[in-house]
């Protein structure tokens, strides 16, 4: 896949769950994908938020994969990997 598909593909997932994170006034950014590693960056009520591993684990990284099944990780530009 084109590195240009991809970041389509993955911008369409984050898309996809952006209204579920922006509902709790939260959002999340797409930061770089090197070595199909997505690096994301979380936003408003999503930084301090105590299930925020367990959002992009279970929500965004499985909405991802689903989008771009080649990603093998997605890590939070603070250093948290999931």
């Amino acid at each position: 896949m084109e590195a240009e598909e991809l970041k389509n593909n993955v911008e369409n997932a984050l898309q996809e769950i952006r209204p579920y994170l922006q509902a709790d006034g939260g959002n999340i950014s797409l930061v770089e994908i090197v070595n199909n590693i997505v690096h994301v960056q979380l936003e408003g009520n999503c930084l301090g938020c105590s299930v925020n591993q367990m959002t992009l684990k279970n929500g965004v990284e499985a909405t991802i994969k689903r989008h771009a099944p080649q990603i093998l990780q997605v890590i939070e530009v603070n250093g948290i990997s999931f």
